[in-house]
């Protein structure tokens, strides 16, 4: 079998080699290159290799600008230094991920996948190269850590571990911190929603964006809707319809 592999650390490129090696010594490495141009080039004087071994972040930039240059039919094996429940959510038929450092069991289950999965190989297609770039670039979106706040005449931030939850009343926003104090915003809910982070706040209605550590109790109601209790308590009743329901519950699941 024959490996092109893509990786910028001279380190992870060597122990990737090594692996390989020891999953099977008739492995052979083609090449180790470092960069999505080097790889475009080479893919396109070269006869594809069996397997690619890909780091998702090289020299230049993110490995998927090379799918947008080459035409890729090589099964594909990522790795990246990513959380491994994270990876989960966008796992590809016939194509796995390894986090960093590369583990040999690992390894080797990725590569007893490919040859068991390599007869009925699906090429990658453009669909799968947006899934996977949007999902890196969620990974790496720099969420909002603190929030300009007005008390009385006068201006604060907060950090954000500071806020159990915001809440619009009729075109005013206010967050109320974690010791029960109110402070209007100059924001709407809409644009707080799009710079908190997905796995800190969840937006359960039109009114209300809440932390996961301001819930403190999620009743279920015989119309499937949740009724939600935050801490510190909100003046009005909060229910996430049935439609939401599950969202909300993987939310808290995560």
């Amino acid at each position: 079998m024959n490996v092109l592999i893509l990786e910028d650390e001279a380190l992870s490129a060597k122990r990737a080699s090594q692996l390989l090696t020891e999953y099977d010594p008739e492995i052979q490495v083609l090449d180790i290159l470092d960069s999505v141009e080097e790889a475009t080039s080479w893919l396109s004087q070269n006869p594809e290799p069996d397997l690619l071994l890909l780091d998702i972040h090289l020299a230049d930039g993110l490995c998927f600008d090379l799918f947008e240059h080459v035409t890729v039919q090589s099964p594909v094996i990522f790795t990246t230094a990513y959380d491994q429940y994270t990876l989960q959510a966008f796992k590809i038929n016939s194509i796995d991920y390894l986090l960093k450092p590369l583990d040999q069991t690992d390894l080797n289950r990725a590569l007893d996948k490919y040859h068991s999965l390599n007869r009925n190989h699906r090429n990658i297609t453009v669909s799968d190269i947006e899934k996977l770039r949007s999902t890196i670039q969620q990974l790496t979106k720099k969420y909002k850590t603190r929030c300009l706040v007005r008390y009385a005449d006068t201006i604060h931030f907060k950090n954000v571990d500071e806020v159990a939850y915001f809440y619009a009343d009729d075109k005013v926003v206010f967050m109320v911190s974690t010791d029960g104090k109110k402070y209007l915003m100059d924001s709407k809910l809409e644009s707080l929603e799009e710079v908190l982070d997905p796995a800190q706040f969840f937006r359960m209605n039109r009114k209300v964006i809440a932390r996961i550590e301001s819930i403190q109790k999620v009743k279920t109601l015989l119309s499937y809707r949740l009724q939600v209790f935050l801490k510190p308590p909100f003046e009005q009743e909060i229910f996430i319809s049935k439609y939401r329901s599950q969202e909300f519950k993987n939310w808290l699941d995560n």
